[in-house]
């Protein structure tokens, strides 16, 4: 929930970038049928832009979640990412996309286990009692996996859409390369890195058990993770949704490695990394579920035990596909896709009216708006796209946005009334179905 002790980053206006207006403009017209989606889409399409983006002196894009001052890597990306398709014909929209990628390799060099960062070296932390080797441009130093892929997710994506290499530039490679060395060592969590984390606010979900080094793991060929997307520690450190995502980027990487900058070795190194993780994804990140058949399990130690869920961030169980790792009808992820959207998954809450997806960091009974857009986006069948796309319109408590959690039998109980990158996921979702020409006169 919002903090109102935190520290405010002042988020000067700018005019919207034309393609974007002209977005606006479009959906108003196809909308005119909806007026309640029509408002929704309009404050949510381009609430970034308009709350959260701060363009710097130096030609890179400040990003706050919303009400907390700091620019999570993941984060950050989520809110952009839908403008993404729109930035081939517009300078405006370039600049901004650009200047955030360049603000995320700025970042990486300072801190790669680091999950959020200010905008300045101003040394505001979350929790500034926190045990580890901080820096003054960093507000949380959570080593969450799946940070830097959404960083070089957005390169990757933006380079696709517009053809521009300019981003690929002599930092953007250091990144890279410091990436793969932290991956390399967090292969061997326990022999090789001096990573710690702890937090003494009594709340065991904030910290790493085993002063600060995590439980147990096997060496096997995954990536370990401290936490989970969520910010939230992890039970086993082998977290697969990041762990896929990984490889993803990986994959992705290795085009721009061999295209742009011609570096077989790079690429080999890439490769090779990606298919170890993989080999151990197939090897210990599945299960075979009495019930559901063969599916992926959402962490592992290596050693034989798994966690059985699914979180409503992403990268999530839910979310593989749209992050690229597998196809929406692979029988394996069909089949993880039962048990997510069951009672079988802890944190999914069946309400009166509603039942949706969770997550431990939010209280028991609250679903997350973000789960909803997600299995919109991943959805194949056009009724459950619009069936998310309702959902999520009748449970904004007409403010007119999206939320973090809400509660299942009381939309109005929520989380987060400023949370950018729920608003932004479903502006992607409800533009998809216009993309399908699924919603009109709906």
């Amino acid at each position: 929930m919002k903090d109102h002790r935190l520290p405010q980053i002042d988020i000067p206006k700018f005019p919207l970038p034309h393609t974007i207006q002209e977005v606006l403009q479009e959906v108003e017209q196809r909308l005119v049928h909806r007026p309640k989606l029509s408002r929704l889409f309009r404050n949510c399409f381009p609430n970034t832009l308009e709350t959260t983006t701060k363009l710097l002196e130096d030609g890179s894009t400040f990003v706050v979640t919303g009400d907390i001052p700091a620019m999570w890597l993941r984060d950050s990306v989520e809110q952009v990412i839908h403008y993404v398709p729109f930035a081939i014909d517009d300078v405006a929209l370039q600049r901004i996309l650009e200047g955030v990628i360049k603000r995320h390799m700025f970042y990486i060099q300072i801190d790669p286990y680091a999950n959020a960062f200010n905008e300045t070296s101003n040394d505001w932390h979350w929790n500034s009692a926190d045990e580890t080797e901080s820096s003054p441009w960093v507000w949380e130093r959570k080593f969450e996996l799946d940070s830097m892929c959404f960083s070089f997710r957005l390169a990757y994506q933006y380079w696709k859409e517009t053809g521009r290499t300019s981003i690929f530039d002599e930092h953007f490679k250091i990144a890279l390369n410091t990436m793969l060395r932290v991956w390399c060592v967090e292969q061997q969590h326990a022999v090789l890195s001096e990573y710690r984390f702890q937090r003494h606010n009594g709340i065991m979900i904030d910290t790493l058990r085993k002063q600060g080094l995590g439980m147990p793991v096997n060496d096997i060929g995954m990536i370990w993770s401290g936490f989970r997307p969520s910010d939230d520690a992890c039970d086993f450190h082998f977290n697969i949704p990041a762990n896929m995502f990984a490889v993803v980027t990986l994959r992705q990487m290795q085009e721009v490695a061999r295209d742009v900058y011609r570096d077989e070795i790079l690429v080999a190194d890439m490769a090779q990394l990606e298919e170890e993780i993989q080999h151990a994804i197939e090897l210990y990140g599945m299960v075979d579920h009495p019930k559901y058949g063969r599916m992926y399990a959402f962490e592992t130690d290596g050693f034989g035990n798994h966690v059985l869920m699914d979180d409503a961030g992403t990268p999530s169980l839910m979310s593989a596909p749209y992050i690229g790792y597998v196809d929406a009808n692979d029988p394996v992820y069909l089949n993880t896709r039962a048990f997510i959207l069951s009672e079988d998954n802890p944190y999914y809450y069946k309400g009166e009216m509603i039942s949706g997806i969770g997550s431990p960091h939010t209280p028991p009974d609250y679903v997350w708006p973000l789960a909803f857009s997600m299995q919109g986006l991943t959805a194949v069948e056009p009724d459950e796209i619009l069936q998310m796309i309702h959902l999520l319109e009748s449970t904004d408590a007409d403010t007119g946005f999206m939320h973090e959690g809400f509660h299942k039998d009381d939309p109005s109980i929520f989380t987060r009334d400023w949370f950018a990158w729920s608003n932004s996921q479903f502006a992607q979702l409800v533009w998809k179905a216009l993309q399908l020409d699924i919603l009109d006169k709906k």
